[in-house]
């Protein structure tokens, strides 16, 4: 998570606008996933990582978290989140994954929404995780799906030539690194991993799945976003929730 592309003005003020409007992937698909999985969280010391503009810390807090470190490499983003989302059980810290420096044993949940596709060193940063939780402590994070981070060409989806899309395009599935798109800007930098590599990633240093989601739109969510209904097709997203057991 090196690159702060949120810092970057006209990305940031696209990408806000997006998550302001409540009819999106995040709102619909992603978030109440994540809310379902979350253990519980009275009187329990949270984690955020990447936690934005602060709005699943603020909901950690307002539903028992005793307290919520939440940290982002991004001055905008925790900039929005004090305003937005401030509560007295959260305390928002600058500074990137890779760089934190997290006390041994000290969380009892850590949770991460779509930050770890942009990780180059995925299972030092997975190490350190074990290393913050107390035994027992839970992991959740989401992450794009392997599906969609593999294809390094821009054209994912393969159209007909009135642009309809015929079917989603997956290749170089195994040639795992490094990869860019645009996404607003041009050089957005980002990490694909397969399935399996996210998953040993957890097996190999101290975590047990318990449970692994790739979510699905209701329709309701349909309803609301009809393209969502692509989803069906493909999953955008991957929520892996894990147990530290041990240590690595």
């Amino acid at each position: 998570m090196t690159q702060n592309i949120y810092d970057n003005e006209v990305f940031f003020k696209n990408y806000r606008a997006l998550r302001e409007n409540p009819v999106n992937y995040n709102e619909l698909l992603e978030q109440p996933e994540i809310k379902r999985m979350l253990p519980d969280m009275n009187d329990k010391r949270v984690l955020d990582i990447g936690c934005g503009m602060g709005s699943l810390a603020y909901y950690c807090a307002e539903n028992g978290a005793a307290s919520v470190t939440a940290i982002d490499p991004s001055r905008n983003m925790l900039q929005e989140a004090k305003k937005r989302n401030a509560h007295a059980a959260i305390e928002y810290i600058q500074t990137t994954l890779e760089d934190a420096v997290f006390a041994r044993e000290n969380y009892d949940i850590v949770v991460s929404l779509l930050v770890m596709h942009y990780v180059a060193d995925y299972e030092a940063v997975i190490r350190s995780i074990h290393s913050a939780l107390k035994e027992d402590g839970i992991l959740l994070f989401s992450c794009e799906h392997p599906i969609i981070t593999a294809r390094k060409a821009s054209d994912k989806w393969i159209t007909d030539a009135e642009g309809h899309r015929l079917h989603f395009a997956v290749d170089d599935y195994q040639d795992q690194g490094r990869r860019e798109q645009k996404w607003y800007v041009d050089g957005v930098v980002y990490y694909h991993r397969s399935f399996a590599a996210l998953c040993n990633g957890l097996l190999q240093n101290g975590f047990y799945l318990e449970e692994i989601n790739e979510p699905i739109p209701d329709e309701a969510a349909i309803a609301k976003l009809p393209r969502i209904a692509h989803e069906l097709r493909r999953p955008s997203f991957l929520i892996l929730k894990a147990r530290k057991t041990a240590h690595p």
